[in-house]
């Protein structure tokens, strides 16, 4: 199959995709759009919002969707890192025998993953990177496709404990769950009130998802698209040439050249799974809120005055 016919065929699949998920999640389409991008660009994603948005319930839909294995883990304080990873115990055979943490699975749901040390956060980081992680000086391979969602409350910062900037920049996107709209709440209501449970069915296979996310990393993209893409970084460090005065006063530190390569590799996907064969600079636009909002560090001042990370943004969109 050529590209351009593989990518009508994402198209066709994606748009099946949204309709099946449509079943159980209703509305949050920007939210599902945004990790569906994460998804065909092999990127990991965090969920930010206040409890009872449905997050669980997206990520368990969208894994049923996509026909992959979900595991589900619960960061609580006094959580190890034995517990994400696994241990190895002794059998009766007197040998050590390896047995695998949740984290062995093609999607997890890292939830709540502030409420947990950063010991134990870090037991994700060479997950999330290499796909592979290291238990008593053995390497063992993740799965593909392997992609983390965590989610984070934004409101209960009693017993959290913040993600360290390299662990956040792990991320490809941030995204922010806003409340429903007061149709949708009352359709949520209608629909999870009855007895009635729709089936959601499986549209891929594992191996379909890997070819598309390689489809992706094909998909050319014209030099003033990534010259675009990287000045758009370039112009959230407050210390880089004609950086805006916004940037300058609020910002303490900018994004690094992960966001460049996220803002890319997310506007081909942001253009695949809209019918164009090359991404132009809308794309880049398009998904530039979700790739630097988590990047970009305010300081104290823009706190005070009540900028948000999206109106700096916005500046310099």
């Amino acid at each position: 199959m050529s590209d351009v016919a593989a990518i009508d065929n994402l198209v066709k699949k994606h748009k099946e995709l949204k309709k099946e998920i449509g079943k159980v999640i209703i509305g949050q389409e920007r939210v599902i759009d945004e990790i569906l991008i994460s998804i065909f660009s092999g990127g990991h994603a965090l969920l930010v919002g206040v409890p009872g948005l449905a997050k669980t319930l997206m990520v368990n839909t969208i894994s049923q969707a996509l026909g992959l294995q979900f595991k589900r883990i619960q960061f609580t304080p006094d959580l190890m890192p034995s517990d994400i990873l696994g241990s190895e115990i002794l059998d009766e055979n007197r040998t050590f025998k390896f047995i695998k943490g949740p984290v062995f699975s093609n999607i997890i749901l890292a939830d709540e993953i502030n409420r947990t040390p950063p010991k134990t956060q870090a037991a994700l980081l060479e997950a999330m990177q290499e796909r592979k992680v290291t238990v008593s000086g053995h390497n063992y391979v993740l799965d593909k496709p392997y992609f983390v969602l965590a989610t984070q409350n934004p409101i209960e910062q009693e017993g959290t404990y913040p993600l360290p900037e390299a662990q956040l920049d792990r991320f490809m996107f941030s995204i922010k769950l806003e409340y429903p709209s007061f149709e949708e709440e009352v359709n949520v209501v209608k629909s999870t009130t009855s007895d009635h449970k729709p089936t959601v069915n499986p549209l891929f296979t594992a191996q379909e998802i890997i070819d598309f996310q390689q489809l992706v990393r094909r998909i050319p993209v014209a030099d003033n698209v990534i010259e675009y893409a990287v000045g758009l970084v370039g112009k959230t460090r407050p210390n880089g040439e004609n950086v805006p005065e916004i940037i300058k006063e609020y910002i303490d530190w900018g994004a690094g050249p992960r966001a460049s390569q996220n803002l890319i590799l997310a506007a081909k996907t942001h253009a695949a799974v809209n019918g164009k064969y090359s991404p132009d600079i809308e794309d880049v636009q398009a998904v530039a809120n979700g790739i630097l909002r988590h990047r970009i560090i305010k300081n104290y001042k823009a706190e005070a005055e009540g900028y948000t990370e999206e109106s700096i943004i916005a500046q310099i969109l």
